[in-house]
């Protein structure tokens, strides 16, 4: 089983937490004002990286606060956990990670 390290809590089993989705993905300023192709695009359509992917998880069986995880979408492994107010931490095997 995978053990994720909660930022607020510690290392936990996987199965307290939940997937959220790709992490920093900014909300439209003007919703009102897309399309419903730019709607669908920001709805529907994340990135699918081979490699370092920074994700959102929530601890939904022990704080239930959100945080953000940096994981390897080819071995599993989660390399960092922080919170949704730090940024993104640098991590060795991501050619498109700048620190944000």
């Amino acid at each position: 089983m995978l053990t994720i390290d909660c930022p607020h809590c510690g290392p936990r089993p996987e199965t307290e937490f939940g997937y959220g989705g790709q992490a920093h993905v900014a909300y439209p300023e003007d919703p009102f004002a897309l399309s419903d192709e730019a709607w669908a695009q920001f709805l529907f359509y994340r990135d699918n990286p081979k490699g370092d992917f920074a994700e959102r998880w929530v601890h939904s069986a022990g704080c239930r606060k959100w945080f953000n995880a940096v994981r390897d979408t080819r071995s599993y492994r989660i390399s960092a956990t922080y919170t949704l107010t730090d940024p993104r931490p640098a991590t060795g095997t991501d050619p498109q990670n700048k620190g944000a």
